[in-house]
C-alpha cells in the first residue's frame, strides 16, 4: 500500500542537486592533471564502443592520477542526454597519448526507449513508502539513467528527509523505476562507524597538537598545518536535521591558554583534542603513505563535529555514532551512550574510517548499497585499521578491530575484520548471487553487513591465516574455503594496492568479483604480474570465497 504525505519542496532543492551532480574539472586541476584530462577527453571519442557508450553520451572529468612514469589515469562521470547515468562512470588508463584500458562496471550499449510513465511525484510517494517512518522534506527528485542492473533504465533519484527509523538515519537516496514504481536502490548519505545506536585527550594521553592563535587569549582547535581542518561545537543538536548537515555552523572549539581538556569528558575540549589528533593521524597517514593531501588531494582539511546527537529508532537522543557525510564533506562525533555500551566515539580508527568515507567519495564514489556498498564501508576499516597502526600510540596498539576503545565492555569491539560474522548479522564469506541494493540500508544486506567479505581478504591478504591473539579462532575458522596455508605480504603492500585499486580502478557500482580482478591489477602493476604479492591476492580473495 502506497503512503501518501504531503511533500514540501525546499527551496534548499536546487543547492542540493547542484551539490550531488557531477561537475566538469575545467578550471579545478592545474598541470600534468590537466594535460591528462585533454588528452583522454580526446581519445575517448575514439573507443565509444569499448566504453559502452552511444551517441549521446557525454563524458565529464572528476578526478585525474598521473603515475611517476607518466600513466595517466582519468575517472569521468556519464550522460546520456542530460540526465546523469548512475553506474555509468569510467576510469580511462593512458600512456603516451594511447588509450590502454578503461575500468567501468556498466554492462550494456542500450539505452532506455521511451519516457517515464511514473512521475517524479509518484516516485516520491514509492519512496515515502519505503522509507517507513515521518518525512518533513523532498530535498531532490531528478531523473536519472539507472544503470546499476543488467540493462539501464529510467529512473527517479529521490533524496527524503526526515525522522529516523533504526534502519536509517532520516537521510535517505532511493532510486526508483520510472516504468513499475519498484524500488531499485536504497542509500542511507549518513554514512556511519557504529549502528547503534599539549591537548590532554581521553582514549591518547597528553598529545602535542597544532592549534590557530587568535590573539593572547583566544586559540581555536584548527589545524593550521593540515589544511586548516577544524573542530566546531555541534552543541548536541541531532545529525538527523538535514538543516544541521547543512547549515550547522557551530562555534569552533577555542581556549585560552591553548592547554586543551582535562583527559575527561567533564571539560568539552577534551574530545576534541581526541577528534583533532585522529584527524591529523589520518591527514598524515594518507600524506606520508599514500602522497594524498586531505581527502579530495587538493590540500583542504576537513571539518569535524564534536558533541553531535543522533536519534534512535524510539526517537530517543543518543550519542553512540560518528558519521561522515558526504554531501557536505563533514564529520559528525557523538558522545558516546553508557546505557548503549558506548564511550564518546572518538578513536583513531573512527576518524580514519570515516575520512576514509571522504576519500572514497571524491575518488571512486562507491555506491552504498550493494557490493559496492559493502566494499565503501570494507575500504574505510581497512584504512581506519592502517590510520591506527600508523599511528603507533601506546593506548591503543593498532589491530584489526574496530571501535574497541569506544565501548564500555572490555573486549567488546565494533567489527572484527577477520570474523566480522560473529555478530550474527555479518557476512564473513561472499554467497552465491552477491549482494542485493534493495536490501541495503538496515537491511539484511546493509554495508556494515556485506562489508565484512572485504575486511576478511585484506586481513588474509596482510597477514595471512594468522590467528589473532585473544580471538579463540583456529585457522580454519578464519578462511571460508579451508586454505589455512595463505601467507601475508604485510599491511603495508596490501595497502598499497588497496588504494592503488580504489583510486585508479575501482568505479561506482565495482562488485566484490570485479573487486578481486582490479586488486589483481594493481598488484601487478606495484610488484608485478605472477608475484608473490599478486598471487596472495588471488588467494585472499579466495579465502573470502570471491572467485
Amino acid at each position: 500500500m502506497k503512503t501518501h504525505f504531503k511533500f514540501e519542496l525546499s527551496c534548499l532543492a536546487a543547492a542540493v542537486t547542484l551539490l550531488l551532480a557531477p561537475t566538469a574539472m575545467a578550471g579545478q586541476v592545474q598541470g600534468k592533471a590537466a594535460l591528462a584530462v585533454t588528452q583522454a577527453q580526446g581519445l575517448i571519442g575514439n573507443h565509444l564502443s569499448a566504453l559502452k557508450a552511444d551517441g549521446d553520451d557525454n563524458f565529464e572529468a572528476r578526478d585525474a592520477i598521473v603515475d611517476a612514469d607518466g600513466t595517466e589515469h582519468v575517472r569521468f562521470d556519464r550522460r546520456w542526454r542530460g540526465l546523469r547515468v548512475i553506474g555509468g562512470d569510467v576510469v580511462t588508463r593512458s600512456q603516451r597519448g594511447a588509450l590502454r584500458s578503461a575500468s567501468l562496471t556498466l554492462r550494456s550499449a542500450l539505452r532506455p526507449k521511451g519516457k517515464a510513465r511514473l512521475s517524479a511525484q509518484d516516485a516520491a510517494v514509492e519512496a515515502g513508502a519505503r522509507f517507513g517512518g515521518r518525512v518533513d522534506k523532498v530535498y531532490s527528485n531528478e531523473q536519472v539513467v539507472y544503470a546499476r542492473g543488467t540493462q539501464p533504465v529510467l529512473a527517479h533519484e529521490v533524496i527524503l528527509q526526515g525522522a529516523e527509523t533504526g534502519r536509517h538515519s532520516g537521510l535517505v537516496k532511493y532510486y526508483v523505476d520510472a516504468a513499475s514504481g519498484k524500488v531499485l536502490d536504497v542509500q542511507d548519505l549518513v554514512q556511519t562507524a557504529a549502528a547503534v545506536g599539549t591537548g590532554k585527550s581521553l582514549y591518547y594521553g597528553d598529545l602535542s597538537i597544532a592549534t590557530d592563535r587568535k590573539s593572547a587569549t583566544k586559540f581555536d582547535l584548527i589545524d593550521t598545518t593540515r589544511g586548516n581542518g577544524a573542530v566546531h561545537d555541534a552543541q548536541d543538536k541531532t545529525v538527523s536535521d538535514l538543516f544541521s548537515i547543512l547549515f550547522l555552523n557551530g562555534p569552533v572549539l577555542t581556549d585560552t591558554d591553548n592547554a586543551w581538556g582535562n583527559n575527561s569528558t567533564s571539560d568539552r575540549n577534551t574530545v576534541g583534542v581526541d577528534i583533532h589528533y585522529g584527524v591529523g593521524v589520518t591527514w598524515d597517514y594518507y600524506k606520508n603513505v599514500h602522497g594524498r593531501s586531505g581527502l579530495a588531494g587538493d590540500g583542504k582539511g576537513i571539518k569535524s563535529y564534536a558533541h553531535t546527537t543522533f536519534k534512535t529508532q524510539s526517537g530517543a537522543i543518543t550519542g553512540a555514532n560518528a558519521a561522515y557525510v558526504a554531501l557536505t564533506n563533514t564529520m559528525f562525533y557523538g558522545d558516546g551512550d553508557a546505557t548503549r555500551g558506548f564511550k564518546p566515539v572518538v578513536g583513531v580508527d573512527v576518524a580514519g574510517h570515516e575520512m576514509t568515507h571522504g576519500v572514497t567519495a571524491k575518488t571512486a564514489a562507491l555506491a552504498y548499497s550493494g557490493d559496492a556498498g559493502g566494499l565503501n564501508e570494507s575500504v574505510s576499516d581497512i584504512f581506519g585499521a592502517l590510520v591506527e597502526f600508523h599511528a603507533n600510540n601506546a593506548n591503543d596498539p593498532g589491530d584489526y578491530r574496530i571501535g574497541e576503545m569506544v565501548r564500555t565492555e572490555a573486549g567488546k569491539a565494533l567489527r572484527d575484520m577477520y570474523n566480522q560474522a560473529a555478530d550474527g548479522k555479518s557476512f564473513n564469506c561472499y554467497p552465491a548471487g552477491g549482494f542485493d541494493p534493495a536490501l541495503a540500508s538496515g537491511g539484511i544486506h546493509d554495508p556494515h553487513y556485506t562489508s565484512g567479505v572485504g575486511n576478511r581478504a585484506f586481513y588474509l591478504l596482510a597477514e595471512g591465516a594468522a590467528v589473532p591473539a585473544g580471538s579463540g579462532l583456529t585457522q580454519a575458522q578464519l578462511v571460508c574455503n579451508g586454505d589455512t596455508a595463505i601467507a601475508g605480504i604485510g599491511r603495508d603492500k596490501a595497502g598499497k594496492i588497496f588504494y592503488r585499486a580504489l583510486t585508479t580502478k575501482f568505479t561506482s557500482n565495482t562488485t566484490y568479483p570485479q573487486a578481486r580482478t582490479l586488486t589483481l591489477q594493481a598488484a601487478a602493476e606495484l610488484y608485478g604480474a605472477g608475484s608473490a604479492e599478486h598471487a596472495a591476492v588471488a588467494r585472499a580473495w579466495s579465502a573470502a570465497s570471491v572467485n
